[in-house]
């Protein structure tokens, strides 16, 4: 797993759970977390089509162990490969000096979404974070991992889209699903 990405997850495991109700007035709106499928919904090519193209991103980020959210705004390009077996995005967040490169890819016979990344800094493609595929117009992808005896599951959500935007987050867990803590939620808009 990508360094910054195992950062941001273990980091967030020592973030405060917070409601929504709690949440500063500048803080991202957010929904519950649904709960993850016990037979994951086939991924079929064309899933991420509506991400293809130019956008303006709003970043919220909960920095370990901070209650404050860290408001940044960033910009991507993205497009459909392989005749939507794939999807590129390159996230560039000029005020942070920052790039990377987000490649989701679906292996056509376990009929899953992989979705690996590479940090423009390094240059070096991690191995896939997160997998999984889209249910009643929202995906959820996931990795269960451990370390030192401590497990905890990672979600990406994609949620809310429309040919005008999309809403992406992640929210960890460490008692095997049953509360979520969420550190990171872009708010993508076409540009």
């Amino acid at each position: 797993m990508d360094e910054t990405r195992r950062n941001l997850i273990l980091a967030a495991g020592a973030a405060a759970i917070l409601p929504t109700a709690a949440l500063a007035a500048d803080g991202p709106a957010l929904d519950t977390v649904p709960p993850l499928p016990r037979q994951p919904t086939p991924g079929k090519p064309g899933d991420f089509d509506f991400l293809a193209g130019e956008w303006k991103i709003r970043h919220w980020r909960l920095p370990a162990g901070a209650t404050e959210w860290d408001r940044f705004e960033g910009e991507a390009t993205c497009w459909t490969i392989l005749g939507g077996v794939g999807s590129v995005e390159e996230l560039r967040i000029p005020a942070r000096n920052f790039s990377g490169m987000g490649l989701r890819l679906l292996d056509v016979e376990k009929k899953q979404w992989s979705d690996f990344w590479v940090n423009g800094r390094s240059g070096v493609l991690a191995p896939p974070g997160l997998t999984g595929s889209f249910e009643n117009g929202v995906g959820l992808f996931w990795a269960e991992e451990e370390e030192a005896g401590r497990k905890t599951i990672s979600l990406g959500i994609w949620d809310r889209i429309t040919p005008r935007g999309c809403r992406w987050r992640q929210a960890v867990s460490e008692d095997g699903g049953r509360t979520w803590a969420h550190n990171w939620v872009m708010e993508w808009r076409r540009a």
